[in-house]
């Protein structure tokens, strides 16, 4: 039977009468998930953005799929493209619908944005958090500091000359010392190149790590940086101190990595720009430690552009350049006892792995001459209470993931692990790496000891604070109150996004908090991917950015973002593709690496190719020349 009058009369005033339901349905379930919400709003006013919200979790609940292919049919609006204005959208493809039937268009009530206001109010709270926009592209880009950025202000100036928007101190490293000189550095970098730098703070939150590990022997192994050829691209990096000073006093701003040490104060008092220490290493090989810079008066940089093996009994001349041009030895001196690394313990699929309760530190698996297992790897945990209230069955996952275990029995030592992810080759654990309960809700306090006192430094000298960990409504509570009692209520909140709670808590932070605080959200991608499986995740982290666009609150895209370019200098295609998806987030953030430059200039490049294609889910129609 052919198409008639009847039929497509028939079909517009069905969809008519579907969407009005809808959207009758929407607003009563809104107006009921906003009233326990009241209180977090200025004399119980809801904004334009929570209404959106609540209207687009309303409509949510739907599976919208059969009337998208209606609605596609006729040529009109699929509803999977109105985030920011969720009733206009819908009283649009309704009042198109009710001219093509010939009906008269009534119009609805509480649409209270206008076409461009969802928009406009996101971009408005994304200036508010990150600047204006950065020229070519509207997405801004977000650095972590790496412990240099206390140190070198060209390196900063660098960052900015190639698309840094905003940087990121994360409060996990470092000290106050390190990061005021950060913060000056980004300030002063940002005024000489005439462009505003926002300065995020990350608390360290309860970061629930691997303990302590036996160490090796005590040698130091200097090694330069090298290409795949097997040349020398940059020297190692030393940090040189006096004895004198305690591990309390000592800057960490000298750069993060293998390679720091001490040497007698009398030695240190010694030592001038260009001079070096030359000394003959453990293999009898003859190498020198080059003199570059002297920072806070309390600490040498020094560049050995060769390998070498230092050992507690090796002995430095400090030579200085004379008259003749030629180096001259003004004194030996001993360098000062230093511990070995902590040894790595390899585990493989299978084994048993001891999280214990107390303090030891861990140490590889134990085994009798015959190679048969006499003792399992152990490593300890920072909080040793989690330990005690595991559960057989539980999910234990370890550094970011690397390595998934399962609780097989808890004894009065700890959890007996079953390993049942790790790479063919075994994981390598070490001190300091992170550890995912996803089973266990946590009862922590939202802002730990550290957290407090870094507070006071942060509400002096950031402009966002970044919220580790948070889950709850409560947990901003006490965030707020804490910024309300260092008269630091203007400050933006970036909650992160790391836990399966928080994602289901999600709706009720955003609701609870936008009324009060300015916010915007991280998608934390490394702790949530251990949480939820990197399957969920590919799915969740696009909830989010859907749920955050409604709500109008900027989202920050972060987490291994081009992360093999930046640690390694290899470029990895399927991180090319990931970062290219970063443009429909507000930010997107990259972690420190070695090559941090060729990073940030990559991101920028991909960021403005893909702003001209993609805004949000909407596909942009640029031309195209093939």
């Amino acid at each position: 039977m052919g198409v008639t009058a009847d039929n497509l009369d028939e079909g517009i005033s069905s969809l008519i009468a579907e969407l009005e339901r809808l959207r009758d349905d929407v607003v009563a379930d809104a107006e009921k998930r906003l009233a326990p919400c009241r209180d977090y709003f200025p004399d119980g006013n809801f904004s334009i953005s929570a209404r959106n919200l609540a209207h687009y979790l309303s409509l949510r609940r739907y599976d919208l799929r059969p009337l998208q292919g209606r609605l596609t049919a006729w040529g009109l609006s699929s509803l999977g493209r109105g985030e920011p204005n969720v009733l206009l959208n819908l009283d649009r493809v309704l009042s198109l619908l009710r001219r093509v039937a010939g009906v008269a268009d009534h119009g609805t009530e509480g649409v209270a944005a206008t076409g461009a206001e969802g928009p406009q109010i996101l971009l408005q709270h994304t200036e508010q958090l990150f600047g204006s926009s950065p020229g070519e592209r509207s997405v801004h880009i977000m650095v972590t500091l790496a412990s240099e950025a206390a140190w070198n202000l060209g390196f900063v100036k660098s960052l900015l000359d190639n698309g840094m928007d905003c940087a990121r101190i994360n409060c996990a490293h470092d000290g106050p010392d390190a990061w005021r000189n950060m913060v000056d550095n980004v300030r002063l970098a940002a005024q000489q190149n005439g462009r505003p730098c926002k300065i995020l703070m990350d608390l360290a939150g309860h970061k629930i790590r691997t303990g302590p590990v036996v160490e090796g022997p005590a040698v130091m192994h200097v090694k330069p940086q090298r290409d795949a050829m097997g040349r020398v691209i940059s020297p190692a990096v030393i940090g040189i101190e006096a004895d004198s000073i305690s591990e309390d006093e000592g800057v960490s701003a000298v750069p993060r990595g293998r390679y720091r040490l001490a040497v007698p104060q009398a030695c240190f008092d010694e030592l001038v720009p260009d001079g070096r220490l030359s000394f003959t290493d453990v293999r009898g090989k003859h190498r020198y430690l080059r003199l570059v810079e002297r920072i806070f008066d309390r600490y040498w940089l020094a560049h050995c552009d060769k390998s070498a093996y230092l050992a507690v009994d090796t002995l430095f001349a400090w030579q200085c350049r004379g008259a003749d041009g030629h180096y001259h030895t003004l004194g030996e001196y001993p360098i000062c006892p230093f511990a070995g690394r902590p040894l790595e313990i390899p585990v493989f699929q299978g084994e048993r792995l001891l999280l214990s309760k107390d303090g030891t530190p861990g140490r590889p698996a134990v085994h009798d001459q015959h190679g048969s297992l006499r003792e399992p790897a152990r490593i300890s945990c920072t909080l040793p209470e989690v330990v005690e209230r595991l559960q057989p069955g539980d999910d234990v996952w370890i550094d970011d993931g690397k390595l998934g275990a399962v609780v097989e029995e808890v004894t009065a030592e700890g959890a007996v692990l079953r390993v049942e992810n790790a790479a063919p080759n075994g994981v390598r654990i070490g001190p300091g790496k992170g550890l995912n309960f996803p089973d266990l809700e946590m009862q922590l306090p939202p802002l730990s000891v550290k957290d407090e006192e870094d507070l006071d430094f942060v509400c002096r000298h950031a402009d966002m604070v970044g919220f580790s960990f948070v889950e709850t409504v409560k947990d901003m509570d006490c965030l707020i109150a804490a910024l309300d009692r260092r008269e630091a209520r203007h400050l933006p909140i970036i909650a992160k996004i790391e836990t399966h709670r928080a994602v289901r808590k999600l709706p009720e932070l955003l609701l609870g908090t936008m009324g009060r605080q300015a916010l915007g959200v991280m998608i934390a991608r490394g702790d949530l991917a251990v949480e939820l499986g990197s399957v969920r995740l590919a799915e969740i982290q696009e909830e989010i950015l859907w749920l955050c666009e409604a709500a109008h609150v900027p989202v920050i895209w972060a987490t291994q973002v081009l992360e093999t370019l930046t640690k390694k200098g290899g470029r990895s295609r399927p991180e090319f593709t990931d970062a290219a998806m970063g443009v429909r987030a507000e930010c997107v953030m990259l972690n420190k690496g070695p090559y941090i430059l060729q990073a940030l200039r990559a991101l920028n490049n991909v960021l403005v190719r893909m702003e001209a294609h993609q805004h949000k889910k909407i596909s942009r129609l640029r031309a195209l020349h093939w």
